[in-house]
């Protein structure tokens, strides 16, 4: 997003939604800083003290407990209403949880082996959402830390514990130049120590058990017989048979529908095994299932759009664009076509909103805005058409239809207010700060505007060319080579306006432009940027063919 705060992502629903104290006394408070700190706040001492001395303690103490009734009362209020947000945010929630405590406990050092372990909880975080870049970032930490603990347990001399880390770290980097570094120290270190025959009984009660993979899994132990004696038949014999193990693993795998498991066993299989006979059908395999699944997300987009054209938005069936799009999210969750046929639908919403508030129809209009609310609940247009219809709302209408309606004056103090917020508003949009810093943004300060003047058309115009706005600043961005300022950008836009058809080739282009940084950077030999930057431009544009030819360009063994 944009603002004074240049996170590298940030999930909109964590935004802190401005509250409303004594408006009437909102003049107090100083003006805001330019700079980037928060604003400071400073208090009239004297004068509250001379209130404090002037106000009896009795009455003054009943004024307190009465706030707090009135806060707890207004927050059980909006707990009950939201009940639905609150649902849909739990998956995020729970996602954020075990993120945060995957990095704690990357930070006490309890690695795996556990279930509170740095590598269980980032896995429980990839199972809610198998593209979380954190949990997979989280994941190669963990392996990088289990190989330089293999190396301090093998200069200490304690063998076992070498191996059972670099055999979690093996399975978490797949390999690389360290990986095999202190596997041949190993292997030196066992031929000295721990005889072949008791590794190869080890191995094959591992892999009758199951154990393939992890500590004292078959395939370590294998590969520790053969990097002591390469010409060893038992073991490799049984590395074989680990081969049958990991490619049934992934038959099953796609049978059940996870491909993107199946992608990380078959990855697992080509590097314990390159030659392996099965890994060409099991590539075919795993290619054909991407395929007919891209195929059957096509479809579902196709019929989104063509009910979108029917003006069958929602429904209790599968007959309308909403369950449509929500099929490919189901199955894709990251996929822009589907995210933006939301969009789509929650500005039809809107659209009928507005038509139901023009004709007085408060009920419906409330029932459509809380539907779009579900889907793009930071939409501009949503915001302007929840402030016409609580301006409806208070609006009398005059016994004569012929008439125009009756709207009751602002008291001046109140009218000052709305038009100071309005150009506090203007300004931030002019600094680039549309949905950032929370309650001093664009964003916010027009709906402050617009919950005391509902019909303020300045308000109105202002929050509905942010947008726009979001737009030309990403142009700018892209042009510059801010890239990741661009990115922010784009979220904002596509919070602001979901539904719009630019979002698709920006989203696009911003991920070519990631993949031009990270030929650059990869030519300079900067290797582990250029890899940052890939992964970027692999989240946005996973389409792109650049990205495999990028991938091979950079390589992994520099």
């Amino acid at each position: 997003m944009s603002g004074r705060q240049d996170p590298p992502s940030r999930d909109p629903r964590a935004r802190t939604e401005p509250v409303f104290g004594d408006l009437d006394n909102l003049d107090a408070l100083p003006p805001q800083r330019e700079s980037d700190d928060l604003p400071s706040l400073s208090i009239d001492a004297p004068r509250r003290a001379r209130t404090a001395a002037s106000s009896p303690p009795r009455r003054a103490f009943a004024w307190v407990i009465g706030v707090v009734i009135a806060i707890v009362v207004l927050g059980g209020v909006w707990v009950w209403s939201h009940q639905n947000t609150l649902r849909a945010d739990l998956p995020r929630t729970q996602l954020n949880s075990l993120l945060t405590r995957a990095d704690q406990a990357l930070g006490q050092g309890k690695l795996s082996g556990s279930p509170d372990s740095a590598r269980d909880l980032y896995e429980a975080a990839l199972a809610l959402d198998p593209d979380s870049e954190q949990a997979l970032g989280g994941l190669r930490k963990v392996g990088a830390a289990e190989l330089a603990r293999a190396k301090q347990e093998l200069n200490a001399g304690k063998l076992d514990d070498a191996r059972a880390a670099l055999e979690e770290a093996r399975g978490l980097l797949g390999g690389g130049s360290g990986v095999a570094e202190v596997d041949a120290a190993l292997a030196k270190s066992a031929s000295h120590g721990t005889g072949v025959e008791t590794s190869l009984d080890q191995a094959q009660a591992a892999l009758a058990a199951g154990r393939i993979d992890g500590r004292s899994g078959a395939a370590g132990l294998y590969r520790r017989v053969l990097a002591a004696e390469p010409g060893n038949a038992v073991a490799r014999h049984g590395l074989d048979q680990v081969g049958d193990a990991l490619a049934a693993r992934v038959k099953d795998q796609l049978a059940r529908g996870d491909r993107a498991g199946a992608q990380r066993t078959l990855d697992r299989l080509a590097g314990l095994l390159p030659s392996n006979a099965q890994l060409p059908a099991l590539r075919a395999a795993i290619a054909q299932a991407e395929h007919d699944s891209q195929a059957q997300r096509d479809r579902h987009l196709a019929q989104g759009e063509t009910d979108l054209r029917a003006g069958k938005f929602t429904g209790t069936g599968n007959d309308n664009a909403l369950a449509q799009f929500q099929a490919v999210l189901a199955d894709d969750p990251g996929n822009a076509g589907a995210r933006q046929g939301l969009g789509q639908v929650a500005q039809a919403l809107i659209v009928r909103a507005n038509a139901a508030i023009d004709s007085g129809n408060q009920d419906d209009a409330k029932q459509l805005l809380d539907a779009a609310g579900k889907l793009a609940p930071k939409s501009a247009d949503l915001a302007a058409a929840r402030s016409r219809m609580h301006a409806s709302a208070r609006t009398p209408r005059t016994a004569d239809a012929g008439q125009p309606p009756f709207t009751p004056a602002l008291s001046p103090a109140l009218s000052a207010k709305v038009a100071r917020l309005v150009r506090q508003a203007n300004n931030a949009a002019h600094r680039g700060e549309l949905m950032l810093p929370p309650g001093d943004s664009a964003y916010d300060l027009y709906r402050a505007a617009l919950a005391i003047d509902g019909g303020n058309a300045q308000a109105q115009a202002g929050l509905q060319t942010l947008p726009r706005m979001a737009h030309d600043l990403f142009g700018q961005a892209m042009h510059g080579g801010r890239l990741q300022h661009a990115g922010d950008l784009l979220a904002t836009l596509a919070q602001l306006s979901p539904g719009d058809p630019a979002l698709s080739p920006m989203q696009q282009d911003l991920g070519s432009a990631w993949i031009d940084r990270a030929r650059k950077l990869g030519d300079q030999g900067r290797y582990d940027d250029a890899r940052r930057a890939l992964d970027e431009a692999r989240r946005l544009a996973p389409g792109d063919p650049r990205i495999d030819e990028t991938d091979a360009r950079i390589g992994y063994g520099n």
